[in-house]
């Protein structure tokens, strides 16, 4: 094979000139913060066993995010110890330097530049990255395997090899790069700070400053949910039984006596993989979040951002941010109530509301279908205005708009309102013979959908109370508990994904008289 002429550069856009943490446009944002963490770090000592700063909030862990803390405590400055060391580290991993192939190559695919050096063996290919020094990249065609192409990177004195991908993204394993520069960029970034710092990630999450430094621990119990001010806890008075199990009016719905405290629903974050903009620190532990992208996770309701690894330790303490649900229907329901600042869905609320108003004695409440319309109408209205949503008589006179929109609801939650970890608990007490057991067992199924989802057992609790007063009418409405359990079965005890149709039909029979159950003996069930 002949010999082939390189060199390598670090040519204008790639090296100290081009962004290091996002893309050129917000070049001006990283460049003002990491001025800022420079001036900062420079004044502090770091410790041994845990390097740390003691920084001000005025550093933003998100400084290209929006953040949902309160206007009332915008001036809220507590203590963080944004830990430095990481962020060091990435100061310190090289930059890519592309090994630049002086011949000409046939055949070279289009998304390659002049890092392409066509089939050349992993021996040649690693001489050439070892004259190119730190953070010197190329890319290689396989000589056994034509068509397929090798990503070498020159790190710690040592060449690693990747197979490399495109499908209009570059890409080695599950991050996706718009170029292949960034892609080396953030792999240099990634090995470098998980080889120098393997100890200290495995025990960093060891000493969270989640519970005593984190902005959200720090305001947790008096963030605000819905335009109001929440309490602690412990100032809060118990809220009536009434108030929970009546029907309730749009007024009732949205005064103070109405809102619970978001402690009181226990809530998993909703974590995905973020590409964070800007210098982005864990609010978990404290460390620095590092990589070009996906460099951590991110609560899709609450904002709360972490390390992967940190995300597993934070608690079921999710606040939602009512700014980022920006929907309610197909939304988790424990996420709407909290958000909304609601014991229950304002779905569920106003439907019930509305219905009770004019539609109990309308004959076939349930089981007639309204226009598809006017029900995609109702959801609109309120994914858009939520409690403010106007659904009276002028606007939809057909109460089967009403009923529709309610079931369409309940069919949408990504988690049924029996949730599936407590379904087999539901099926098994209708499948007991002796009455007496059977109801034992139901109600100490409730019990448990109480103790763990407790937005899920007081929407259940209202459905079924608001089901008995529609069969009080059953002479005029012609829906009696046989005919409501038909409707509502498959709707309230969603059967779980990995059953098979015919176990689905099976179960329809115990699903029909579980909301039977729940109907006649409403009183005894729901005695929470």
């Amino acid at each position: 094979m002949a010999n082939r002429s390189s060199s390598f550069e670090t040519e204008p856009g790639y090296g100290h000139h081009r962004h290091q943490y996002h893309s050129h446009h917000h070049q001006h944002d990283q460049q003002s913060a990491v001025s800022t963490l420079h001036s900062v770090a420079s004044s502090t000592t770091r410790s041994t066993n845990a390097p740390y700063t003691q920084v001000q909030p005025k550093l933003s862990p998100s400084s290209c995010e929006a953040s949902p803390m309160e206007e009332e405590y915008k001036d809220y400055q507590p203590e963080f110890q944004w830990k430095t060391y990481l962020y060091q580290l990435q100061q310190e991993a090289p930059k890519p330097k592309r090994i630049v192939c002086q011949n000409y190559v046939p055949n070279k695919p289009p998304h390659y530049g002049r890092e392409f050096h066509g089939p050349i063996s992993r021996e040649e290919a690693d001489n050439l990255l070892s004259r190119g020094g730190e953070g010197s990249y190329l890319v290689r065609e396989s000589l056994r395997a034509p068509g397929n192409f090798t990503l070498g990177i020159r790190l710690l004195h040592q060449t690693k090899n990747f197979k490399l991908y495109f499908d209009s993204k570059h890409y080695v394993a599950e991050k996706r790069f718009d170029s292949l520069h960034d892609l080396v960029a953030d792999g240099l970034i990634t090995m470098y700070v998980e080889v120098k710092a393997k100890d200290y990630i495995n025990e960093m999450v060891a000493e969270p400053i989640y519970d005593k430094h984190s902005k959200f621990a720090t305001i947790r119990d008096r963030r605000k949910s819905n335009g109001t001010l929440v309490p602690p806890v412990a100032k809060l008075a118990t809220i009536d039984s009434s108030e929970v199990d009546g029907c309730v009016t749009p007024k009732q719905q949205s005064s103070p006596e109405h809102v619970l405290p978001s402690s009181q629903y226990q809530k998993e974050h909703n974590f995905k993989v973020h590409n964070f903009k800007g210098l982005n620190w864990c609010e978990y532990c404290g460390n620095f979040m590092w990589g070009l992208i996906a460099q951590g996770v991110r609560c899709a309701d609450c904002g709360l951002a972490t390390h992967k690894q940190c995300s597993k330790r934070v608690p079921a303490d999710c606040t939602p941010d009512k700014r980022l649900i920006k929907r309610i229907y197909g939304v988790d329901l424990t996420t709407v109530v909290k958000a909304h600042g609601h014991v229950r869905p304002v779905v569920i609320d106003k439907c019930i509301a509305e219905l009770e108003s004019r539609g109990l004695e309308a004959e076939g409440l349930y089981r007639i279908p309204g226009l598809q319309d006017d029900i995609d109408l109702v959801r609109q209205r309120f994914d858009k205005d939520g409690e403010l949503a106007n659904i009276g008589t002028k606007d939809f006179p057909d109460v089967n708009a009403i009923t529709g929109a309610l079931k369409l609801y309940l069919r949408q939650l990504p988690i049924p309102l029996v949730p599936f970890e407590v379904y087999d608990k539901f099926t098994a007490a209708a499948k007991i013979q002796d009455d007496t057991q059977k109801l034992e067992a139901l109600r100490n199924a409730n019990n448990d959908l109480f103790n763990n989802r407790p937005a899920h057992y007081h929407t259940l609790k209202h459905l079924v109370f608001h089901l008995h007063r529609i069969t009080e009418h059953r002479s005029q409405n012609k829906m009696n508990t046989e005919n409501l359990s038909i409707v509502f079965g498959p709707t309230m005890l969603r059967a779980p994904n990995d059953q098979s149709v015919i176990d689905n039909l099976y179960m329809l029979q115990f699903q029909k008289k579980l909301v039977e159950l729940m109907i006649e003996n409403h009183d005894f069930l729901f005695d929470k």
